[in-house]
């Protein structure tokens, strides 16, 4: 199996069999609280940015929702500065990615975004939504898998390793907070496409 088969199976469209329940953004709020946790209790600060991750279709009513979905980030843009451009990573897979110092904005654009998608049929096109946290200059992520419903974290290290031993640990913590996914087998990591990046970049 391939690297975009593999996250195929773990995040996007042949992962049907393996979804627990339909997506339901409402469970990135989770996020709100946790940032708080992550900074006074692990100290990490959040990386000021934020992703949603999706899957594509030929479709004019799938594009006609990437339209709304602009027109409320750019609504937002207006009234909290939160930024935002869409990018492509080299598997095909697109990204709203969201830019802004208040972690609130962050979770509450991410959610408006992701429940467009839900509200206009589109809620199976959601992979993943992605939030940055760094300390000592090193970056690390909870990833909210909308398949599975569940958030896990992905530490890297260095080029296409894993710091395991962090990801346990920022489990340990945050595990009550968060929604944590229980089978580590679709804790997948996603690595960027220039090293040293964000998964988005």
């Amino acid at each position: 199996m391939g690297l975009l088969d593999t996250l195929r199976s773990v995040l996007g469209t042949s992962a049907e069999t393996d979804a627990t329940r339909d997506a339901d953004p409402e469970d990135l709020f989770g996020m709100s609280t946790a940032y708080v946790t992550m900074e006074a209790d692990l100290s990490y600060d959040h990386c000021g940015e934020a992703a949603l991750c999706f899957s594509g279709v030929d479709s004019t009513a799938f594009e006609d929702t990437i339209d709304e979905v602009e027109a409320i980030l750019e609504a937002g843009e207006l009234e909290t500065g939160t930024g935002y451009h869409e990018y492509e990573d080299d598997h095909g897979y697109r990204w709203f990615v969201l830019e802004d110092d208040d972690p609130e904005d962050l979770v509450t654009s991410v959610h408006f975004a992701a429940d467009t998608f839900v509200e206009q049929g589109f809620g199976s096109r959601l992979l993943a939504a992605v939030f940055g946290f760094e300390k000592d200059d090193r970056g690390a992520y909870w990833v909210y898998s909308f398949r599975r419903g569940a958030y896990y974290p992905f530490v890297p290290d260095g080029d296409h390793e894993r710091d395991n031993r962090t990801e346990f640990k920022l489990r340990s913590v945050l595990d009550g907070e968060l929604e944590i996914e229980d089978d580590e087998a679709y804790w997948y990591p996603l690595w960027p496409d220039a090293a040293g990046g964000h998964p988005w970049e």
